[in-house]
C-alpha cells in the first residue's frame, strides 16, 4: 500500500510532541501546529509542557524531525496522524471543532491511498461518522475506505508520568482494512517497547479508550463520596483506604480534585452517545456529578474551619501534580469560592502561570505569615520543601493538606486537615 512511509503529526501538544519526537528515531516526521507560539518555542527546544526534555528534542530537530505551521509543508505526506484535542462545551457536550478543523486541513492534503490515523478521545463511531465526511469534503473523487484510509490507535499519554511513557506502553491499534492494520502496527511497534493489541474494528478501539478515563472517573467518584462519609464520622478517608487495601482485591483509588482535559472530560463524550443510542448514563453521569461538586464540598470545608478574612497561602494551581496544564484545573474553583468568602489568598505554583492570578515568591514571604496553607496540588517541588513551607505558617495555624500527602504527626503546633 505505502512503499515509503512519510508521517505528519498534527497537534503538537502533550500527546502530539511525544508521539512525534518518538517516531522520529525510526522515521523522518513532520510536526504541525496551528499555534505559531507553540511551533516557535519548539523550534528553540523548548516544550512548555515539560513532556520532552530539550536535550532530546533538540537532538531530533537536527535529524529526523521538522515542525511547521503551514500545512503546505505537509503536502509530500502520506500518513497524517492527528492528535488534536476533543473538549467539552458548557453544556458538557462533545466539542468536535478541533478535530474537524484538522479533518479539513488534511483533507485538502490527501491523495490516493493515503491513510490518516487519529489518536483523540471520541465517543464509539465518530472517527467514521464525523472526520470521514469532512475528509472526503475537499477531494474529488476519493472516498473513505476505497481511496484513502482510515486508522485509529487512542492516546495514552498521562501527563507527568514518567514510568507509563509513551516509548513503554501498550499501544491498541485499529484499521479500515488488514493493510491498513499492517502499516499501523509497522508504525507503533517502532514506538514502544510495549505490546500492540489489534481491536476488532476503528468502532472497538473508540470505545476501549473512552471507558478507561470513565472507569476511572467513576472509581474516583466512589472514593470521594466515601471520603464525604468519612468526613462525617470524623475519620480519615485515607486511613479506611489502608485498612481494606490489606484485601487483595481491593482498588485503592485515591480521593480528591478530578479535572483536567482527559478523566473530567470525557466521560461526557460517552454519555453523549449513550444517550444517542437512548441509554440512560446514570451511573456515568452520576460520577460525574459527584467529582464536579467535591471543589464546593472541600471549599466549605475548609472555610467552616477559618476566622473571617483569614490570610491564606494557595500551593498548586495545575490539575494534577507535577505538569504545568491549568486546563479545567479546579483549584481554581475551590479559590474562587473562598474568595467569595471574603478570605485574603495568595497564590503560588512551580509550574502553572496564569494572567489572572499573580503568584508569590516562596522565598520572599516570611515566616508565620499565614493564618492557613492550603497543599491543593502536591507537587514535588512542594514535597521536597515542606520544612520551610510549614514555617510560613502563624502559630496554631491551619495545614489544609486536600491530598493527604504530609506526614501530620510530626508538628504538634500545626491544626491539620485533609479529607
Amino acid at each position: 500500500m505505502i512503499k515509503e512511509k512519510k508521517i505528519a503529526v498534527l497537534g503538537l501538544g502533550y500527546v502530539g510532541l511525544p508521539l512525534a519526537v518518538g517516531l522520529c528515531s525510526s522515521y523522518k516526521i513532520i510536526g504541525f501546529d496551528i499555534s505559531l507560539d507553540r511551533v516557535s518555542q519548539l523550534l528553540k527546544g523548548i516544550d512548555k509542557t515539560l513532556e520532552v526534555k530539550e536535550t532530546k528534542l533538540r537532538r531530533c530537530l537536527k535529524t529526523k524531525l521538522s515542525i511547521t505551521n503551514n500545512f503546505r509543508d505537509l503536502e509530500n505526506c502520506n500518513i497524517f496522524i492527528a492528535t488534536v484535542p476533543t473538549p467539552i462545551t458548557k453544556k458538557c457536550t462533545p466539542d468536535f471543532k478541533p478535530l474537524k478543523d484538522v479533518c479539513k486541513t488534511i483533507s485538502r492534503l490527501l491523495k490516493k491511498n493515503d491513510i490518516v490515523i487519529f489518536e483523540s478521545t471520541v465517543y464509539p463511531g465518530a472517527t467514521e461518522e464525523i472526520c470521514a465526511p469532512i475528509l472526503e469534503e475537499n477531494v474529488k473523487n476519493l472516498k473513505s475506505g476505497k481511496d484513502f484510509f482510515l486508522g485509529y490507535s487512542p492516546e495514552r499519554v498521562n501527563p507527568g508520568d514518567r514510568v507509563h511513557s509513551i516509548d513503554k506502553i501498550d499501544k491498541v491499534i485499529s484499521g479500515q482494512n488488514k493493510k491498513v492494520e499492517k502499516v499501523l502496527f509497522e508504525i507503533y511497534s517502532k514506538l514502544t517497547k510495549g505490546k500492540i493489541f489489534l481491536a476488532k474494528n476503528i468502532k472497538v478501539a473508540e470505545a476501549s479508550k473512552v471507558i478507561e478515563n470513565s472507569q476511572r472517573d467513576i472509581n474516583i467518584a466512589f472514593i470521594n463520596e466515601v471520603a464525604k462519609i468519612c468526613n462525617k464520622l470524623q475519620i480519615s478517608i485515607y486511613d479506611v483506604l489502608d485498612a481494606s487495601s490489606t484485601k487483595w482485591n481491593f482498588l485503592k483509588f485515591q480521593p480528591g480534585l478530578v479535572g483536567g482535559h482527559c478523566i473530567g472530560v470525557d466521560p461526557y463524550y460517552l454519555a453523549h452517545k449513550s444517550s444517542k443510542l437512548k441509554i440512560d448514563p446514570i451511573v456515568i453521569l452520576s460520577g460525574r456529578k459527584t467529582n464536579d461538586e467535591m471543589p464546593a464540598f472541600i471549599a466549605k470545608r475548609i472555610d467552616e474551619k477559618l476566622k473571617r478574612k483569614s490570610k491564606i497561602l494557595f500551593l498548586g494551581l495545575t490539575f494534577k501534580e507535577d505538569v504545568p496544564d491549568l486546563r479545567n484545573s479546579k483549584s481554581l474553583e475551590i479559590i474562587s469560592f473562598l474568595q467569595k468568602k471574603f478570605h485574603i489568598i495568595k497564590h503560588h505554583d512551580p509550574y502553572g502561570k496564569t494572567n489572572d492570578l499573580q503568584l508569590e515568591n516562596l522565598t520572599k514571604i516570611k515566616n508565620n505569615s499565614f493564618d492557613a496553607l492550603i497543599l491543593a496540588v502536591p507537587h514535588k517541588y512542594y514535597l521536597k520543601r515542606m520544612v520551610f513551607i510549614k514555617s510560613l505558617l502563624k502559630p496554631n495555624g491551619i495545614f489544609f493538606d486536600i491530598k493527604g500527602k504530609v506526614d501530620v504527626k510530626r508538628d504538634e503546633n500545626i491544626t491539620y486537615w485533609t479529607l
